[in-house]
This record gives structure tokens, C-alpha cells and sequence, in this order.
């Protein structure tokens, strides 16, 4: 199996974009900015759902169900929330077609245009908030935690596969709350969960912050994030949680009774990640030979691949591998043994190196002898040769070590490239001449963060929770500062 991939060096988009076709992840479809998710990036996905579900569930959330079409008006009562998505919509106008009366085909039905357009989600929280006021009365039927695993569309002209497409599969957690402190809370216990999973899951590091006021989810009051660096440099906005104080209970009436019974208004949460988090283990760990997976979110963590002359040394190594296979899945280790007579093992090993196996073995008639397997590990490329008594004890530990690993590369990655700058000037040098985050100071502004984005392209990733107090001037008009903030190109 040839790889052929571009080189990340010299062009880190395309040998991106190759790569996710070439692993059997995603495709593009028939409709313009829309992917196809393949068997084998749809399992990364899948592994992915589970580990957060089960977060979410652990945390008392549970998952329901919301309609994709959400009325117009619904998304009007809210100012600041249309206006956010108002570009991005999909509008369903008419609910019938017939054929032309000239014969040319399909057209869309004059006489069946809708009373009121409906709009397709581009994220549910006005659905969701007309069916909270019927849910909610008493301070009894608070904290209501509900999510939703569904799929929204967001018409972006530009579109890069799983990153950005038109539709995409997310999951969308929407909260109400009693009091402002309960719901402050949930936002950022949502946020330290996201934070969690992307480091033992996904062994990608990340920085937990707050958006500024112009990045912030269109009716927040603030917008908890977390923000990874790709290894080109550029920044990912991995997972968002926002604190909507009371404004879509307002817009909607959505009242409870407290103990006095006095009817108040309620606190809201809403939180998400996407397959864009596909995007990011890609970009996070993958290397010029193909997909660099993390063992905890690998469909397959081990292969075996057979080398053999004739079904008489297949079937004897088949007697050998067979209770191993059976041993390993035992212990919840996902494993394929590849006895396929239709290609030779040189392909099979590009194909599973491709694919980001984290663990591959290779027994042949001189293993058999000898009681032995060759293994390999994804990360590294490296072999061994280990004795067949030995192997099941290797595997566990190279699961382990390659998940711990690959976290620290990344990590490493992520503070060699975290650049303190005092002058604007500085920062535009730092911007061109090295990749990552830069830390700098910000007069708190949106003037100053709009010039440094039409002069620069760089935003404001975040303002770090962890960011130390620490008297600084803004790197371009000189104001005081309280803290650094992290700016990058991001995707």
C-alpha cells in the first residue's frame, strides 16, 4: 500500500487533507461542505462519544432529543443570538416539489411555501428553551441537565473536513439552574470535564480560559474554552462552555417557583465539543508516515499480521495466534488478526502504520520456531523481538507508554512554543518567524484586539484561567494590564 503522503514541512494543509482521505476517516460528498465520516473515523467518534458520555452521565446529565427545524421567530427573541448565527443559517422555505409542467424535472411547489420558515439548528438552545418553559415550574424540577448527541449545520462558504463543514455531528449540553452560583458552576465543571478528556483520551494537551467579550458564544455572558496548539503552530478551539446568565429564560418566560414561592427567572448553561475534535487528534499527533492514534481512542490497538508461505504455516501460526487474540480481548484490548490471502504483508504493515495502529505483531515460520513475536510500536517506529509468554505483558505496557508518550510530545511541543512578548513589534516578529501561542499584554479592549487581528490575523485564543496576576502595559498602546493573554492563527 503506497502512503504518498506530502510532507507536513511542505504543506501541512494538504498533507492534512490527504491524510484524512487516505486513512479511511472522511470524504467529501455530493453536497457542497459536506463529509461523508468513513467506518474507521466514525469508530474514532464513537470511542470519543462513549468516554464523554459517560462523564456527562456520572455528573447526573441526561441525554434527549430535540427537533432539527426550529421556527424563525424562535430565533428572533433572542437579540444577540441571532445575530451571531444569522449569516450561518439554512433556511426550509417550502415543503413540497412537483414535476414541471414543461417536463425539465423537479421544482420546487409555488402553492407550498411555508407560514413561517423554518430554521435548520445551527445550534439548539431557542428549541430547547421553548420546551424548558413547559418543563420547568417548580425550584423542584431544578438543576435540569439534559445534552443531546445530534447534528447542526452552520453554511460556511469555506470547508475543510471535520474542521469546518456545513454539517457536522456534535453534542450540546443545556442546563438551567436555580441560582447564578449553580450555574457559574456547571459551566466550569463542564469545561474541567472537556479539559480532562482531551488529555487522557485524546493525550492532547490543552489551556483552560475565557473568551473575550467579542469571541463569546452569541448570548453569553461568558464562554469557558479550551484551546490546544496544532503542530504547524496554529491554535484549535477544542470545546466551549458558557455561563448565559438569564438571558434565554427571559426570552422565552422560563420561570420557577422558589421555596418562598416567588417566581424567578432561571440560570442557563449550555456547553459542546464536535467532530472537530477529530481534526485536532490528527493535527495533535500524526506524523509524515500516517495517523498517530492514541491507544485509548483506537478502533483497533493491536494488529497481528501472519507471514507465511502456503495454508500449512497459516494455519499453524493461526493455532498459536487464535488463543492470544482471545486472551487480549479478554482483558478489553481491541485486536485484528489480519489473515488476509489477498495482500502481501509489506501492505498490510503501510496500511496499518497509515492507519495509526498503535501496536502491531508479525509471526512468521522462524517466530513460530523460536516461540517469539516481532513487536512494533506506532509511535516510535521501533521493533523488538519479544518471547510469546512475554508479549501479552509488552502490549499492556506499550498501551500505556504510547498513550503517556505521545501526551508528552505534544506537551513539550506546547511549551517550547509558548513565546512572551512586551512590544507589538515584537509579537508581529514572533508571529512570522516562530509557530504557537504568543503571551502578551492587552489593554482589554475590543479596539485593540480588533486592530491586532485586521494587522496580524492573530486573535485572542483565550485569557488563561491559570494566568498569574501581573502588572504589565498593552503591547500596543502602552494602558495598563493586569494579566497576558494568548494570542495565535488559529483554525
Amino acid at each position: 500500500m503506497s502512503k504518498k503522503l506530502t510532507k507536513r514541512e511542505e504543506d501541512y494543509s494538504k498533507w492534512y487533507n490527504e491524510l484524512v482521505v487516505k486513512a479511511d476517516l472522511a470524504e467529501n460528498s455530493g453536497v457542497r461542505g459536506c463529509m461523508v465520516i468513513k467506518p474507521y473515523g466514525y469508530a474514532i467518534w464513537e470511542k470519543m462519544q462513549a468516554a464523554l458520555d459517560k462523564r456527562f452521565k456520572e455528573t447526573g446529565h441526561e441525554n434527549a432529543y430535540f427537533p432539527l427545524f426550529i421556527p424563525k421567530s424562535y430565533l428572533s427573541k433572542e437579540a444577540t443570538h441571532v445575530e451571531g448565527f444569522a449569516k450561518e443559517c439554512a433556511v426550509v422555505t417550502h415543503y413540497r416539489l412537483k414535476n414541471a409542467e414543461d417536463g425539465s424535472g423537479i421544482i420546487v411547489d409555488p402553492d407550498a411555501k411555508l407560514e413561517e420558515e423554518l430554521i435548520v439548528r445551527p445550534t439548539s438552545e431557542t428549541i430547547i428553551w421553548d420546551t424548558y418553559r413547559r418543563w420547568i415550574q417548580s425550584y423542584r424540577d431544578l438543576p435540569l441537565l439534559i445534552n443531546q448527541w445530534a447534528n447542526v449545520v452552520r453554511w460556511e462558504l469555506r470547508t475543510r473536513l471535520f474542521l469546518r463543514t456545513a454539517e457536522f455531528l456534535w453534542q450540546e449540553g443545556h442546563t438551567a439552574h436555580a441560582t447564578e452560583k449553580e450555574a457559574i458552576a456547571e459551566a466550569e465543571q463542564m469545561v474541567d470535564i472537556y479539559a480532562e478528556f482531551a488529555e487522557t483520551h485524546m493525550a492532547m494537551p490543552v489551556i483552560k480560559g475565557v473568551k473575550t467579550a467579542s469571541e463569546r458564544f452569541a448570548g453569553a455572558l461568558e464562554t469557558y474554552c479550551i484551546e490546544a496548539l496544532m503542530q504547524d503552530g496554529k491554535a484549535l478551539q477544542a470545546g466551549t462552555s458558557h455561563f448565559l446568565g438569564q438571558n434565554f429564560a427571559k426570552a422565552f418566560d422560563v420561570k420557577f417557583a422558589n421555596k418562598e414561592g416567588k417566581q424567578e427567572h432561571v440560570w442557563a448553561t449550555s456547553w459542546g465539543v464536535s467532530t472537530r475534535l477529530m481534526g485536532a487528534l490528527i493535527m495533535t499527533h500524526s506524523d509524515d508516515n500516517g495517523l498517530v492514534l492514541p491507544p485509548m481512542l483506537a478502533p483497533i490497538q493491536v494488529v497481528i499480521v501472519p507471514i507465511y508461505k502456503g495454508d500449512d504455516q497459516l494455519d499453524a501460526i493461526s493455532e498459536k495466534v487464535n488463543p492470544l487474540v482471545k486472551e487480549l480481548r479478554a482483558k478489553g484490548i481491541s485486536v485484528k488478526y489480519d489473515n488476509r490471502d489477498t495482500h502481501k504483508p509489506g501492505f498490510k504493515f503501510n496500511e496499518y502504520e497509515l492507519k495509526g495502529v498503535p501496536v502491531r505483531l508479525a509471526i512468521g515460520q522462524r517466530d513460530l520456531e523460536n516461540g517469539t513475536y516481532e513487536v512494533a510500536r506506532r509511535d516510535t517506529l521501533t521493533k523488538e523481538t519479544v518471547n510469546a509468554d512475554e508479549v501479552v505483558a509488552k502490549i499492556e505496557f506499550l498501551l500505556e507508554d504510547i498513550q503517556k508518550s505521545i501526551y508528552k510530545k505534544a506537551y513539550d511541543f506546547r511549551e517550547n512554543n509558548i513565546t512572551e512578548v512586551n512590544s507589538y513589534e515584537e509579537f508581529k516578529t514572533v508571529l512570522e518567524t516562530k509557530p504557537g501561542f504568543i503571551s502578551a499584554h492587552w489593554d482589554g479592549t475590543e479596539e485593540t484586539e480588533e486592530r491586532i487581528k485586521e494587522e496580524t490575523k492573530a486573535t485572542i485564543r483565550c485569557i488563561p484561567l491559570e494566568a498569574k496576576e501581573e502588572a504589565g502595559s498593552c503591547m500596543v498602546t502602552g494602558k495598563p494590564s493586569a494579566k497576558r493573554v494568548l494570542f495565535a492563527k488559529a483554525y
